[in-house]
């Protein structure tokens, strides 16, 4: 019997398990995994019990959980597909050239994207840009989406004071991002689509959407228009709190009937990020005796904020990335019983590390930032004394990791996030900070819906979210799992994809 994406699976035969907190019986022997109503009933082995219904075909594979990317801004990675990639660029003479020659979008702008300007030989201004790019008005959003680099035609056309680096920062940044963001709903959904369906092809079944917007909307539309492909969990941020609450949502709740798309937690930014020099450190800034970063939300108003959602029933998820934004916000979580997560904990005091196992807060982490900014950590964060991307520490104290990519940042790739925690590098260089790196088996658990909290084992009665994959995550090196594939991933049994 063929199969298709949207059939359901009955089982899955001939099949190898791996993972972490494994209890059964089979080892490396092949299995058949007996699936009914959505739900994993039986693992025997292989021509163990009868195989009825329909039939996916595992041999040679492995199976794992469906993975989850537990930080991303879906309708900005999205739009990547349109934007001009700047990863490469290496000055800012270079990258106003490159959008010089960008092709104008239908809205009449250039917008390029993922720029690192933090060891370029040459600074940004609104001078250089203006001369490459003329009066089309043109966006440069860095990497790391906490500053966007502009000339003068689009600060014309934003309202905004021009700056002579032609740079905005923080709120001012986000707040060109969201007007960036605002294409046509049937465009933007049709690219969010397209996105979470390469998602799929990755063993992909759920995200954590961080994009800032009214997102109880946008996926209601979505799901009207039979989005299936992927569960959903989605933030709200402090200028919707109010809204979120007085319609009722607390997470957990379901937008839909099958539960597909969920509301999630309260996101609060404090602090900037490493690559805009802004993330709150208790060092300053190499050259800049006066920069320590900024708290973009003073910690008395944090505290306000967090207890606010979580009266509300809603968990909360704290940006923070220097080592002073982490400890406010542990501090904050201790004061307002507030659960939830740290979203990225780049740098985190010695002190402060077993705080988050003790206080139940998650770290939610993306390891490719660890490899993506070696270089910048080793420059700019050289002085600091607190441990950046504590991925070891945090996991042997006993805290619950929780794997993402921050797309657009990093790509939405869960094998790269895996093989970054793992390798400490990419491309053949040497492993940086080498004694922060992870197992295999922790980073696959941390890559799951419930993080390393859970585990990674597959168990009669769990809902059939699954991914076949082409190799042991457990023994593979960087290249290798960096290329894993997956053969088919299922939602509740039900194929999202399937390899042709």
């Amino acid at each position: 019997m063929s199969l298709d994406r949207g059939d359901g699976v009955d089982v899955i035969s001939g099949v190898r398990l791996t993972g972490a907190d494994r209890i059964d019986p089979f080892g490396d022997d092949p299995v058949d995994v007996h699936l009914s109503g959505g739900v994993i009933v039986d693992i025997a082995p292989t021509g163990g019990l009868p195989r009825r219904g329909r039939v996916l075909d595992g041999t040679g594979g492995w199976l794992v959980p469906g993975l989850w990317d537990h930080h991303i801004h879906t309708v900005q990675w999205a739009l990547v597909a349109q934007r001009v990639a700047l990863g490469e660029v290496a000055s800012a003479a270079e990258a106003a050239a490159v959008m010089g020659r960008a092709r104008i979008l239908d809205d009449g702008r250039r917008v390029g994207t993922g720029f690192r300007d933090a060891l370029w030989p040459d600074a940004p201004s609104a001078d250089l840009l203006d001369r490459a790019t003329g009066d089309v008005p043109t966006y440069l959003i860095n990497a790391d989406v906490h500053s966007v680099w502009m000339n003068s035609a689009a600060f014309r056309r934003e309202g905004f004071e021009i700056q002579d680096d032609g740079v905005v920062r923080e709120e001012p940044a986000f707040e060109i991002s969201r007007r960036l963001n605002l294409i046509d709903t049937a465009v933007a959904d049709g690219l969010v689509r397209d996105a979470l369906q390469t998602a799929a092809s990755r063993g992909v079944t759920g995200v954590v959407d961080l994009d800032m917007a009214w997102n109880a909307e946008a996926w209601s539309r979505r799901i009207d228009a039979g989005f299936d492909t992927t569960r959903v969990s989605f933030g709200v941020y402090p200028a919707l709190l109010e809204r979120a609450i007085a319609e009722g949502l607390a997470t957990g709740d379901a937008l839909d009937p099958a539960g597909l798309v969920r509301m999630g937690s309260f996101k609060a930014i404090t602090d900037g990020s490493l690559g805009t020099r802004t993330a709150a450190c208790s060092h300053h800034y190499p050259g800049d005796p006066s920069n320590f970063g900024v708290m973009t939300v003073p910690p008395d108003e944090l505290v306000e904020l967090m207890t606010r959602a979580t009266g509300a029933g809603i968990h909360c998820a704290i940006h923070a990335i220097g080592d002073v934004a982490n400890s406010h916000a542990l501090d904050a979580f201790a004061l307002t019983g507030a659960s939830g997560s740290i979203e990225h904990a780049q740098l985190v005091a010695h002190a402060d590390i077993p705080r988050f196992a003790r206080l139940g807060v998650a770290a939610s982490v993306q390891p490719e930032h660890a490899v993506d900014d070696r270089d910048l950590t080793d420059t700019i964060w050289a002085d600091q004394t607190a441990q950046p991307f504590p991925l070891r520490a945090l996991a042997d104290s006993g805290a619950t990791l929780l794997f993402g990519s921050d797309a657009p940042v990093s790509p939405l790739d869960p094998w790269a996030a895996m093989a970054a925690a793992v390798h400490r590098t990419r491309g053949g260089r040497a492993p940086w900070q080498p004694h922060q790196a992870l197992d295999a088996a922790t980073a696959l658990a941390a890559s799951t819906a419930g993080g390393t909290s859970t585990g990674s084992a597959l168990e009669p009665g769990m809902v059939a979210d699954l991914a076949l994959i082409d190799r042991d995550p457990l023994a593979s090196d960087d290249a290798r799992l960096r290329a894993t594939r997956a053969h088919a991933t299922l939602l509740a049994g039900r194929l999202t994809h399937l390899d042709a």
